[in-house]
């Protein structure tokens, strides 16, 4: 099977891991574009490009997906996998990959849709989390959920480490 991977955090890197594991075909990572970050506003490099670059993985960092779609359509994939990439995919990049495109999201959808639902799930007290995977759709985080699995949130959690937790379940998914 011919997937394309599209990711940028640490959340997305056990995911992309597990994928290179596999027996799928990883035809190509995206990721955002470098960015400047932190105090000095250096340039900063996504997480998941750097696991590509250590892996050999063909890497593009393209502005938006559409721009490039003629790629894209050359790679023919069955599949594209998206983990916290960052953008919402537009209906022509929906509708390329033969068996779709599966996103896994760290909530139990529908609770905390869009961005930020590991710091919303905290600051709300929630004491259940988890990952859903789910296959996408035009809206945003809207599609058909394929698989949830949770988590306690305990006392002790913070954004970083559920969200440790959460990338691990995701990946397992």
């Amino acid at each position: 099977m011919r997937v394309v991977f599209a990711g940028t955090p640490s959340f997305a890197v056990p995911a992309l891991q597990a994928l290179m594991r596999s027996s799928v075909e990883l035809v190509a990572v995206y990721t955002q574009p470098d960015r400047p970050a932190g105090r000095g506003r250096r340039i900063s490099k996504s997480p998941v490009k750097l696991a590509a670059r250590a892996s050999g993985l063909p890497l593009r960092q393209p502005l938006r997906l559409d721009d490039d779609l003629d790629f894209l359509r050359s790679l023919a994939p069955d599949l594209f996998a998206v983990v916290a990439y960052g953008q919402i995919l537009s209906a022509e990049i929906l509708n390329l990959p033969r068996l779709g495109c599966i996103n896994i999201h760290a909530s139990l959808l529908p609770r905390w849709r869009g961005a930020a639902p590991i710091q919303r799930a905290i600051e709300a007290g929630d004491r259940i989390s988890g990952i859903t995977l789910m296959r996408m759709d035009q809206g945003l985080d809207t599609g058909d959920v394929l698989r949830q699995i949770e988590t306690p949130i305990s006392d002790i959690d913070s954004a970083a480490t559920l969200g440790t937790r959460l990338a691990d379940l995701g990946a397992d998914a």
